[in-house]
């Protein structure tokens, strides 16, 4: 989607009242939102209870249990050194939150501050930011973090700063069109007038207006970092085995994935539902938003 394509759809989001619903109250919940939510809750246990649900030691290796399947004693299964599944899946979304949301805040960081820049300093400075994003743009995503990685070398912090810079882009530009949005507004117009000073404005006026959109974005970014950041442990370039990490989990059971699928299934599994329940509950806090928002107003 093009810069000004961008512009028009959050200008057209900014300023239209939500009209799904007849009555003026927001939907209820559905099933999918309620799953959801469900499992947003039992993500957000195992990041930071993981004991609660899984007592076990996630690096606790059993010789003789390895490579058994999904059963009453191991849910999961077993790995090839008898370390159980469940426990390591568990343990391992603690990693993953932490992972996605760091590298959601550096991205959200950089694209703020570029955003602001390209979008309130005037055309020199506007210009001078869009040619440094169309370079970056030139990169996929996942090759840029990739390049990070190759000259700073591989490890956790390493790949989620690498993450991070490459969704800053992104963030960038879409801070920047809806600042644009937002900058020629009837009530900055009035403090304008009202003798306000650029940064009174940027401050009190403009960026309150602007970074609301950013808790969808915010939403939406974590399962994509979580998912990016998962592909780098696979590559051997984020956490290391026996690291209970889903990339890194999914990578080990590649070699088994004939004999021992389930080693590579329920990471895969568990990557999948976060990424698709940021999704669902990012789409939710935005229509929700929109339905509450009042254009035009500070």
């Amino acid at each position: 989607m093009s810069d000004l394509e961008v512009q028009a759809e959050l200008a057209a989001q900014a300023g239209q009242p939500d009209r799904s619903g007849i009555s003026g109250r927001p939907r209820r919940f559905g099933v999918a939102e309620t799953a959801a939510g469900v499992l947003a809750l039992f993500l957000l246990t195992s990041a930071v209870m993981p004991q609660l649900l899984a007592p076990g030691d996630p690096l606790a290796i059993d010789p003789l249990s390895a490579f058994a399947p999904p059963s009453g004693a191991h849910g999961f299964g077993t790995d090839e050194s008898g370390r159980d599944i469940y426990t390591r899946v568990v343990h391992g979304t603690q990693y993953s939150l932490v992972i996605g949301a760091a590298a959601t805040a550096i991205g959200l960081g950089l694209g703020i501050v570029l955003g602001t820049l390209a979008g309130m300093l005037g055309r020199v400075v506007d210009f001078t930011v869009n040619r440094f994003l169309e370079v970056l743009f030139a990169f996929p995503g996942l090759l840029l973090a990739l390049l990070f990685i190759l000259i700073f070398g591989p490890g956790v912090a390493t790949a989620t700063i690498a993450v991070g810079l490459s969704t800053a882009p992104g963030y960038a530009r879409i801070i920047r069109a809806q600042l644009i949005s937002v900058r020629s507004a009837a009530f900055v117009e009035a403090a304008t007038v009202l003798g306000r000073t650029r940064w009174q404005i940027l401050l009190r006026h403009i960026l309150p207006n602007t970074l609301a959109p950013l808790f969808v974005l915010a939403t939406l970014g974590i399962g994509q970092a979580i998912v990016w950041a998962a592909t780098l442990s696979y590559l051997g370039l984020g956490a290391e085995p026996p690291t209970a990490e889903w990339g890194a989990m999914l990578s080990a059971g590649r070699t088994y994935i004939t004999s021992a699928w389930w080693m590579s299934f329920f990471p895969g599994l568990f990557i999948v539902l976060t990424a698709v329940t940021a999704t669902v509950l990012g789409r939710s806090i935005d229509r929700r938003l929109r339905h509450v928002s009042v254009p035009g107003h500070a």
